[in-house]
């Protein structure tokens, strides 16, 4: 298995546009994706910042992810509502 964490920073007063965008990304996904095992999209105390947690089979269902039309729409949809980005990727998960 292959995680992928993921924390962005939305400018002020774009969340209630960003996350009908996260949430399309993350159910088309795991529905058309068969190496996305797993799409957590997570809030906390602060509106603007969005934490995903992803599992796919591999670094290559990632790689299918990042070139996946939906993906590439979304990222293109989303790119000026984000202040800041950190991707983390792990190459294994233990359960």
């Amino acid at each position: 298995m292959f995680a992928v964490t993921v924390t962005f920073t939305l400018k002020p007063g774009t969340t209630d546009t960003f996350l009908p965008l996260m949430f399309e990304n993350a159910s088309t996904s795991l529905r058309e994706e068969p190496g996305c095992h797993q799409f957590d999209v997570c809030l906390g105390d602060d509106p603007e910042t969005v934490f995903l947690y992803e599992v796919y089979e591999d670094a290559a269902a990632f790689g299918v992810h990042l070139e996946s039309p939906h993906f590439k729409s979304f990222d293109a949809a989303v790119a000026d509502m984000i202040e800041a980005k950190a991707v983390h990727q792990y190459s294994e998960v233990i359960r």
